[in-house]
């Protein structure tokens, strides 16, 4: 007999709403926001989570006014 798959809800991190962070490049360690702004910021946090055996996730927060369309 097999298992019944159960529905998995993901919720979007709630960095990802602030105000503060549209805009912006924000780096994530699970729920956590490591780093934000420019480029060099984000790679030295992120050489430093590899270093830990974290996997981090990079996330761009757009402004409210930017319209993102998918590509179908």
């Amino acid at each position: 007999m097999r298992k019944k798959e159960k529905d998995v809800i993901v919720y979007p991190p709630k960095a990802l709403s602030d105000p503060k962070y549209k805009g912006k490049h924000i780096l994530l360690d699970g729920d956590k926001v490591v780093a934000v702004g420019d480029w060099k910021k984000i790679d030295k946090a992120m050489e430093r989570l590899y270093k830990k055996g974290k996997t981090p996730s990079l996330a761009y927060v757009p402004k409210s006014d930017t319209l993102i369309l998918p590509q179908c």
